[in-house]
C-alpha cells in the first residue's frame, strides 16, 4: 500500500480479525512453554493446588537439582543423544541412497518401485509381525531395535526424491557423465552439495522424531541401561519408579510433590537440545517445504 492512502472500512475489519486471529493463536502457542518453564523453577506444592497460573510461585530450583544429581535421568538422557545423532544419520544415509536412484529418470521401473514404496504408508505388517521379525533379527533388547526397523521414512523418502528430481538440473548430470563421472561421484559432488535444503529438513524431521520417540523402546527395550529420556519422563509421570523421585524414607504425598517438580524440570531439560537446534535450520526448513510443496 502506499503511503498516504487510507484503508477502508473493510480492509480495516479485515486486518483486525487477522491480527486477532494472530495473537490469540500466539498466546495459545505460548501460554504452555511459560507454564512449563514457571512451573519448573516453582515450589511443587503450589503448582498441585493450582496457585501458579503463569509466573513461578514459591522460586525454587531443588527440581533440577534432583534432575541434576540422578544417575538414572543423566544415563538415559545419554541414551536419547546417542538415539538421535545416530539414528538421524542412518535415516538420513538411507533415505539419499533411495531417493536418489528413484529421481533419475533413466532408472528403470522407477514409478512402479515408487508405488511399491507409497503403498507402504497405508499398509503394513503391523505391530507383531514386525516385533517377531525385530526378535528373530536379534535385534531385541538392542540399541539397534530402536534405529533399524525405521531407518526410512516413506514420507521423507518420496520428499527427497522428488527435491532431487525437480530441482537439481539434468544438464549437470549429462555433463558429469560426459567427464566419466559415476553415480555415486555425481551424487557427492554435485547432488549432495545443492541440497542442503532438503537435507536440513530430514535432519530436523528425523532428529525430532527420534528425540521424542518411545514407543520403539517400550516394545523393544527392557534393559533400564538402554532407556531413552522419554520412557525416564514416562515412569516419573505414572509414578511407577520411585526410586526416581527420592528416599523412599519420604511419605506418599512428598513423593507426588518431587515427582510434580522433577516431571516440568526434565520437559524442560529435554527440549532444550531441539530448540537450539532449529534456529539453526528454520531456513533451510523454510526452503525445503517449501520447494516440496510447490513442485512435489
Amino acid at each position: 500500500m502506499k503511503k498516504g492512502m487510507r484503508l477502508s472500512r473493510e480492509d480495516l475489519i479485515f486486518d483486525l480479525v487477522v491480527n486477532t486471529i494472530g495473537i490469540a493463536i500466539v498466546i495459545v502457542m505460548l501460554y504452555p512453554l511459560i507454564f512449563v518453564l514457571s512451573a519448573s523453577f516453582s515450589d511443587p506444592d503450589l503448582v498441585l493446588r493450582g496457585k501458579m497460573v503463569l509466573f513461578p510461585k514459591g522460586f525454587t530450583v531443588g527440581s533440577y537439582k534432583l534432575v541434576f544429581n540422578n544417575a538414572k535421568i543423566w544415563q538415559s538422557y545419554r541414551n536419547t543423544v546417542f538415539y538421535t545423532v545416530v539414528g538421524t544419520f542412518i535415516n538420513l544415509f538411507m533415505t539419499v541412497l533411495a531417493a536418489y536412484p528413484l529421481s533419475r529418470k533413466d532408472m528403470p521401473n522407477r514409478r512402479i518401485l515408487t508405488l511399491i514404496i507409497v503403498f507402504t504408508m497405508y499398509f503394513n505388517g503391523g505391530l507383531i509381525p514386525t516385533y517377531l521379525l525385530v526378535r528373530n533379527l536379534h535385534l531385541y533388547n538392542t540399541v539397534w531395535a530402536i534405529m533399524i526397523p525405521a531407518a526410512i521414512s516413506t514420507y521423507n523418502l518420496i520428499v527427497a526424491r522428488t527435491f532431487f528430481e525437480r530441482n537439481i538440473p539434468e544438464e549437470l548430470y549429462d555433463s558429469a557423465k560426459l567427464d566419466g563421472a559415476s553415480n555415486i561421484r555425481i551424487l557427492i559432488s554435485i547432488v549432495l552439495p545443492l541440497s542442503s535444503a532438503i537435507l536440513a529438513v530430514l535432519v530436523l524431521y528425523y532428529g525430532v522424531a527420534h528425540w521424542n520417540s518411545y514407543f520403539s523402546a517400550l516394545i523393544y527395550l527392557r534393559n533400564e541401561n538402554l532407556f531413552p529420556l522419554q520412557i525416564t519422563l514416562r515412569d516419573i509421570l505414572l509414578l511407577s519408579n520411585t526410586e526416581q523421585l527420592g528416599s523412599n524414607d519420604v511419605g506418599m504425598g512428598e513423593k507426588i510433590k518431587m515427582a510434580e517438580g522433577i516431571k516440568y524440570a526434565v520437559i524442560v531439560v529435554s527440549s532444550v537440545p531441539m530448540l537450539l537446534l532449529y534456529p539453526f535450520l528454520q531456513k533451510y526448513f523454510v526452503k525445503g517445504v517449501m520447494i516440496g510443496a510447490i513442485k512435489g
